[in-house]
């Protein structure tokens, strides 16, 4: 087991108010908002630190050293490579984890230079998620700044292998490995504008294998193909029939194979995305998609003359559990509640983050926009509006304390 964060008590209930009025909130408002700037300057500096796909390290480092120069208690980095540091509060309130990505998409060696043009910014993670590590970070000040105490402690965090094959690996360590006392709360910071993702979308992904001899297209011609049979097992996925509620999708998104035009290949490789908000649905889905591959592999080999093997692996290369949340849940309240204490009516939608897995642990969670405006998230030309940004701080910071609750 990794060093533990501080043990805290057992899960309570919220008081409903939001402490808008609060006098140390009152500061760390005005605060978070004279501090944007900076914070924007952050996000620049980190986005240029590389955090590869399983290479974050360095970026990790970077964050606990700001971590620990912020005052946070028990800074570490677990095994995994997620980054923890503890603001202690009183002990009398929900312990929260308040949380950003550290990795991006791209692969290493890719150009992470920032340029900024007026009030965007261009890079590769320039959003996803430099402005959720930013905005941690704005709020951490904050509430120093601002001599902010909580009833709860508030566990402050970097996590690792958040984007595609890291199959959540850092939170899911922090859950299962890092945290002692599992926490009340959990507050992941991803992405851009005043939005929050209520429930998470579930996935399963897997790299399917036909092979078997393989031959001449010609002189070999009915000796089991396995692109044939990829073919097939792809026409059979595509007629699947998915419902519209809960939305429920498949993509096959890398087809690999084939050696020459006329080669008979010996392998065929694709790459399958099934997801849905709803577990039984996603679990349907999956049955399906394995009888289309089953049935394709049994259809190209009766189809062949010659007795040649033709096999299919089915490996799974990912799963991120699908998980829900009634839409009054308490938690998405209190998300609700602060925002409308700012005068902001945050949008609402489902998506897969790093809470997908303490929801699917029970512990109430939520996804919330960093401020400002993004797109292009994922490739080489994405960029950040900074405009306004401000807000995005202001409804983390007053979320935060709604849930932590203030002394």
């Amino acid at each position: 087991m990794d060093r533990p964060a501080a043990a805290g008590p057992a899960r309570r209930a919220l008081d409903p108010a939001v402490p808008l009025t609060h006098p140390s909130v009152a500061r760390a408002l005005e605060a978070v908002t004279a501090a944007e700037s900076r914070t924007i300057e952050r996000q620049i500096e980190l986005c240029q630190i590389p955090a590869p796909p399983f290479k974050e390290g360095a970026r990790a480092e970077d964050y606990r050293r700001r971590f620990a120069a912020a005052g946070l208690e028990d800074v570490f980095i677990d095994g995994a490579g997620n980054v923890l540091g503890v603001r202690p509060g009183s002990g009398d309130g929900p312990r929260v984890v308040i949380s950003a990505h550290l990795d991006t998409v791209f692969p290493q060696g890719t150009d992470v230079t920032v340029t900024r043009d007026g009030s965007i910014l261009r890079g590769p993670g320039i959003c996803d998620d430099c402005r959720g590590l930013a905005v941690v970070l704005a709020v951490l000040d904050a509430m120093n700044a601002a001599e902010v105490r909580t009833r709860g402690d508030v566990i402050f965090a970097g996590t690792v292998g958040e984007e595609g094959e890291g199959n959540l690996r850092g939170v899911r360590h922090l859950f299962d490995q890092t945290l002692q006392a599992r926490p009340d709360r959990f507050i992941s910071v991803d992405g851009s504008g005043i939005q929050m993702i209520t429930s998470g979308v579930g996935s399963n992904r897997y790299r399917v294998r036909f092979h078997g001899r393989g031959g001449h297209s010609y002189a070999d011609f009915g000796t089991p193909n396995p692109i044939h049979a990829l073919g097939r097992a792809i026409e059979s996925i595509s007629r699947i029939a998915v419902p519209e509620e809960p939305r429920t999708t498949f993509s096959v998104g890398r087809v690999e194979g084939g050696t020459s035009v006329n080669a008979i290949s010996r392998e065929a490789v694709m790459m399958v995305d099934l997801r849905s908000s709803n577990p039984a649905a996603l679990e349907a889905l999956d049955r399906r998609f394995r009888a289309a591959v089953q049935e394709a592999l049994e259809a190209e080999r009766a189809r062949c003359e010659h007795e040649a093997p033709l096999e299919v692996e089915v490996e799974e290369v990912g799963r991120r559990p699908a998980a829900t949340q009634p839409p009054d849940a308490e938690i998405l309240r209190h998300v609700r509640g602060a925002g409308k204490a700012l005068g902001l009516t945050p949008a609402e939608s489902v998506s897969s983050t790093d809470a997908n897995y303490p929801l699917s642990l029970g512990v109430p969670s939520v996804t919330v926009g960093g401020g400002g405006h993004s797109e292009g998230a994922h490739s080489p030309d994405e960029w950040f509006d900074t405009t306004d940004s401000h807000l995005g701080c202001r409804w983390v910071l007053l979320t935060l304390l709604t849930l932590a609750r203030v002394r």
